[in-house]
């Protein structure tokens, strides 16, 4: 099927207005570019990290869009949803530039048109990472190939602080352990733990969309008799200090709350790889880890980003 995106560059006054008018002629939802976006302060629930592209939104006034499908009645429906916009200063609301501006997407390429950046990456000395609608051939006989699919978009596995985990679990995991995954996004820091050997691997993320996601990439690669995931906030109500290695790939603020919880489940001389951690946060992180009783064995860097290596002592 082919759509229509109807854009419209207004103001944030009308933004509201036009979307309603929009959802009459049809469209099932509106996308909103709007530059405040780039100054918002969010809250950090899940541990995102937002990077929004500047070029991407207008320098002034608002940008709205919605699709509608091409059919022999697109022509009509344009034409009174522009009746419709203009009509609205009779109302005294303020349309701004009001320029519209109309182009054909093809849903098929819509869809899939962000595959064609996912490619196979070798991402440390034994992992290489492989999307699921590739094709790829180890090079080395003792290569670990994870397929992912990142599903509702959480990670292709090639982020900066994801490679430093898995960097950082080739270190530390060993056969017969058992690994904590806190934040677990995608799954692929679990399965990487698995793969290099675990017994067990426990899994958690406070959001269940990346909980399906996770577990349907645990199962993709065979490794769901050995790691499971399931619905939590941090390490609430996880219990016993049995852990040889806890896992985190998630924002320094997130870190500091539960480095005291990290050392209740984590054994004696076990370890805990922070990742996540921008350079400016770096020594906050290390002083609290220090201070919940750990000592920092390795700092990685990659770009601008930082995973400590903790052991517990």
């Amino acid at each position: 099927m082919k759509w229509s995106e109807f854009s419209i560059h207004t103001t944030n006054e009308a933004v509201e207005p036009i979307s309603h008018i929009l959802h009459d002629a049809g469209a099932s939802g509106v996308v909103i570019e709007d530059p405040f976006e780039l100054i918002k302060e969010r809250e950090d629930q899940f541990g995102e990290i937002y990077q929004l592209d500047p070029n991407d939104y207008p320098e002034e006034g608002v940008i709205v869009k919605a699709y509608l499908p091409v059919n022999s009645f697109l022509g009509e429906t344009v034409e009174e949803i522009k009746d419709s916009i203009n009509n609205l200063i009779i109302h005294n609301i303020d349309i701004g530039l009001n320029k519209v501006t109309i182009s054909e997407v093809n849903e098929e390429e819509w869809a899939t048109a962000w595959k064609k950046y996912y490619h196979p990456v070798k991402i440390s000395e034994k992992f290489t990472i492989v999307p699921t609608w590739e094709e790829y051939s180890p090079v080395n006989s003792d290569e670990l190939i994870i397929e992912l699919d990142p599903g509702m978009a959480f990670g292709t596995g090639t982020h900066p602080t994801t490679v430093m985990c898995i960097q950082a679990l080739e270190r530390t995991v060993n056969m017969g352990d058992y690994v904590i995954d806190v934040g677990t996004g995608s799954g692929v820091l679990s399965i990487a733990a698995a793969m290099l050997g675990a017994k067990e691997v426990r899994a958690f993320d406070l959001d269940e969309v990346a909980v399906t996601s996770a577990r349907l990439n645990l199962k993709l690669n065979k490794v769901h008799q050995v790691a499971s995931v399931s619905q939590n906030n941090l390490l609430d109500g996880v219990i016993g200090d049995s852990a040889d290695v806890v896992v985190a790939n998630i924002l320094a603020e997130v870190i500091l709350r539960f480095t005291d919880d990290v050392a209740k489940v984590v054994k004696q001389n076990g370890y805990f790889i922070a990742s996540g951690i921008i350079n400016q946060k770096k020594d906050q992180v290390k002083d609290a880890l220090v201070e919940s009783g750990f000592e920092i064995t390795e700092t990685i860097l990659m770009e601008d980003w930082v995973a400590l290596i903790a052991r517990r002592k």
